[in-house]
């Protein structure tokens, strides 16, 4: 299995709620490369609970947002030629977030995001993410992710 993009932000850049690798409360999502596609497979808890038998909603765009966000910053790295741990760190935030929720998503499964780079514009990446449950589209977000200003963060 390929390093998670995740595992290679710096510590200082490790701490979000959905895929800080140092947040022992968060969702700590695992993305990596397939081919011209990522994807993060993560399982929902009970927990994730929206009403009995289906999952949160505000879960699936958190995982939208982190994947798509990961995402950007791989997709900086790979179209400068470095390496995910090369120096100095490319990191991403939201700018914009849009979800599409496609049909209610089950609890119980394990859950596939798969993100796809839309566009590469100076500081900005558009990523475009959808969400699977046994092969089925639950939901679709877009996600407009912009490099982090020099010192944010640190």
């Amino acid at each position: 299995m390929p390093k998670a993009f995740q595992d290679c932000y710096p510590d200082p850049l490790a701490h979000c709620y959905g895929c800080g690798r140092l947040n022992a409360q968060g969702h700590q999502i695992k993305t990596v490369w397939d081919g011209d596609e990522t994807v993060t497979r993560f399982t929902p808890q009970p927990y994730h609970t929206a009403i009995p038998g289906f999952v949160y909603g505000g879960l699936i765009a958190s995982l939208i947002d982190c994947h798509s966000t990961g995402t950007a910053a791989a997709a900086m790295y790979r179209s400068e030629g470095r390496a995910m741990d090369s120096q100095p760190p490319f990191r991403f935030v939201t700018g914009a977030l849009h979800v599409d929720y496609l049909k209610p998503t089950r609890l119980g499964g394990e859950l596939e995001i798969r993100g796809r780079v839309k566009e590469i514009k100076g500081r900005k990446v558009v990523v475009t993410s959808i969400v699977l449950a046994d092969g089925v589209a639950t939901a679709r977000g877009e996600v407009v992710a912009v490099q982090m200003p020099d010192g944010f963060g640190a």
